[in-house]
C-alpha cells in the first residue's frame, strides 16, 4: 500500500489541494481571490512537477487498477498545463463573481482526468471520468445570474448523465461476457472471435466515450454548452477534458480491446464512422456560424475527426500522431480563446459576433495576426505548425492500409479551411464595424497569446525532434 501510494504524488497532490483550496474559500470568503488562485496554481505545478519526477517508471498500483507510466504523464502534463491556464484566465472575466469553488472544481476535475489517463480497469475508468463530469457541470453553470449559462449547464448534466448510463451499460456488457473489469482481462477474453455480446460492450463503451469527446453524432451538447459556458470555463472545455477523454477512448481501445485480430476488425470500423461522420459534420456546422465560440465547437468537433483517423490506424505510429495532434490542438484552441477574451465592446460585454470582428487588424494588428495565426494553424495550412499533426494522422492512416480514410480527411481539410479563412478576410479585408471594439485584455494572457502564437508559426517545427521522442515513448507503452 505505501509502495502504491508513492507512485500516485501527483493525485495525492491534487486531492489535497483542491480540499486545501476549499477550505480557504470557505474560511477567508470569496474576497480572497489571489490567494486561493495562488494555491491551486501550485497545486497544479506541484502535480506537473511530481508526474516529470515518474517519467521512466512503468508500474500498476492498487491491484493493476491505474497504471504509472509514459502515456498517462504525456497527457496528465497537457492536461495539469490547460487547467493551470484557465484558473490564472479567471479572475479578470468573473470579476466580483469569481468564487473560490472555481478554482477547486478545476483542481478535482484534473484529478479526475489523470485517473481517467491512467485507468487499466473499468471501475476506474468511471470513477475517473464521474469526477470530471460533476465538477463540469458546476463549472458550466458557474454564472448563476446568466440564463445562458444555466442553460448550458442543465443541458450539459442532462445529456453527460444519459451518456454516462450508456457507458456504464457497456462495462457491465464487458464485465459480464468477460468476467473481468481489469483491462488485461477484457482483452484476453477477445483473443478468439469476438462474443456478440462484447461486441454491443464494446458499441456502448465507445458511444458513452464519445460523448466526452464530441465525436459525431454524440455531439449535440458542444456549441450550445461553449457558447453558454463562462468563456475561460469554455476554454477548459475545449483543452483538457478533451486530452484526457481521448487519452482514455486510446487506451481503452488498444489495451482493453485489442489492437490486432478479430476485436481490432470491431472496434476500428466504429471509429472510422465516428471519424468520417465528426470531419464531415464539424466542417460543415461551423460555416454558418456568426458566433466565434459555437464555431470554435464545430472546430473542436472536426478536429476530434481528424484525431480519430490517427487511432483508426490501430498502430503505434497512429497513437503518437493522436498524442501531437492533442498538444498542437490545445495549444491552438486555447489561444483561440483567449483572443475572444481580449475584445470588449463599449459597455464592456465580451464581443462574440464574428461580423464585429470586421477590420479588426486597423485597430488590433497584433491582436489580428495572433488569431490568424490560430485560425491557420487549425486549417492546417503549411507552413504553419498546425499542419504537422494533420499530416501525422494522415500517414499513420496511410501506412494502415485506410487510404480512402486518409483521402477523405485530406477533402474535407479543404471544406473545413473556408470558415477560418472567412474569418481571417473579415479581420483584415472588411470594413471597420461601427462599434467601437477594444483590448481589455491583461499582460498575462497577451503574453501566453504571443508565445502560443510564436510556437505555432515555423519555429514550432524545431521542436520536432523532441516532441516524437516524447509521443514515441508514450505510445510505445500500448504496445
Amino acid at each position: 500500500m505505501t509502495a502504491d501510494l508513492a507512485l500516485i504524488w501527483p493525485e495525492l497532490i491534487l486531492t489535497i489541494g483542491g480540499l486545501i483550496t476549499l477550505m480557504i474559500g470557505a474560511f477567508a470568503g470569496d474576497r480572497r481571490v489571489g490567494l486561493y488562485q495562488a494555491v491551486a496554481l501550485l497545486v497544479l505545478a506541484g502535480a506537473a512537477v511530481a508526474v516529470v519526477a515518474l517519467f521512466g517508471t512503468e508500474a500498476s498500483v492498487f491491484s493493476g487498477t491505474l497504471a504509472v507510466d509514459g502515456f498517462g504523464g504525456f497527457a496528465k502534463l497537457i492536461i495539469y498545463a490547460a487547467s493551470f491556464v484557465c484558473i490564472a484566465i479567471a479572475p479578470r472575466y468573473f470579476g466580483d463573481t469569481m468564487r473560490a469553488e472555481y478554482s477547486a472544481l478545476i483542481v478535482f476535475a484534473a484529478l479526475g482526468m489523470g485517473i481517467m489517463a491512467s485507468s487499466r480497469d473499468l471501475m476506474t475508468l468511471y470513477v475517473g471520468l464521474e469526477l470530471n463530469s460533476l465538477a463540469s457541470y458546476v463549472l458550466a453553470s458557474f454564472m448563476r445570474g446568466d440564463d445562458r449559462s444555466s442553460e448550458a449547464g442543465l443541458k450539459y448534466f442532462v445529456l453527460g448523465a444519459l451518456a454516462s448510463g450508456i457507458l456504464l451499460f457497456g462495462i457491465s456488457l464487458l464485465y459480464g461476457f468477460s468476467g473481468t473489469t481489469d483491462f488485461a482481462g477484457v482483452a484476453a477474453a477477445m483473443t478468439g472471435e469476438v462474443d456478440i455480446g462484447l461486441l454491443f460492450g464494446i458499441v456502448f463503451v465507445i458511444a458513452g466515450l464519445a460523448f466526452k469527446i464530441s465525436a459525431v453524432p454524440f455531439h449535440m451538447w458542444t456549441p450550445d454548452v461553449y457558447e453558454g459556458a463562462p468563456t475561460p470555463v469554455t476554454t477548459f472545455f475545449a483543452s483538457a477534458p478533451k486530452v484526457a477523454a481521448m487519452a482514455l477512448l486510446v487506451r481503452v481501445l488498444i489495451d482493453a480491446m485489442g489492437a490486432e485480430g478479430p476485436a481490432l476488425a470491431a472496434w476500428q470500423q466504429i471509429i472510422i464512422f465516428l471519424s468520417l461522420a465528426s470531419i464531415i459534420l464539424g466542417a460543415v456546422g461551423a460555416i454558418g456560424q456568426k458566433n466565434i465560440k459555437r464555431l470554435l465547437a464545430y472546430s473542436s468537433i472536426n478536429n476530434v475527426g481528424f484525431m480519430l483517423i490517427g487511432l483508426a490506424a490501430g498502430t503505434q505510429q497512429g497513437v503518437e500522431a493522436v498524442l501531437t495532434y492533442l498538444l498542437v490542438y490545445v495549444v491552438t484552441t486555447i489561444g483561440a480563446f483567449l483572443f475572444v477574451m481580449q475584445l470588449r465592446d463599449a459597455d464592456g460585454r465580451m464581443v462574440e459576433s464574428i461580423p464585429a470582428y470586421a477590420g479588426l487588424s486597423k485597430r488590433q494588428p497584433g491582436l489580428a495576426a495572433a488569431m490568424a495565426v490560430f485560425l491557420f494553424s487549425l486549417a492546417a495550412i503549411p507552413p504553419l505548425f498546425g499542419f504537422w499533426p494533420k499530416y501525422l494522422v494522415f500517414e499513420a492512416a496511410v501506412n494502415a492500409g485506410l487510404v480512402p480514410l486518409a483521402f477523405a480527411g485530406v477533402v474535407v481539410s479543404v471544406i473545413g479551411a473556408f470558415y477560418y479563412i472567412a474569418i481571417v478576410k473579415t479581420m483584415y479585408f472588411d470594413d471597420e464595424a461601427e462599434a467601437a471594439i477594444r483590448n481589455d485584455g491583461s499582460r498575462v494572457e497577451g503574453a501566453v497569446i504571443a508565445v502560443s502564437a510564436l510556437w505555432l508559426s515555423v519555429i514550432g517545427y524545431l521542436f520536432i525532434p523532441m516532441l516524437a521522442v516524447a509521443a514515441a515513448s508514450a505510445a510505445s507503452v500500448l504496445f
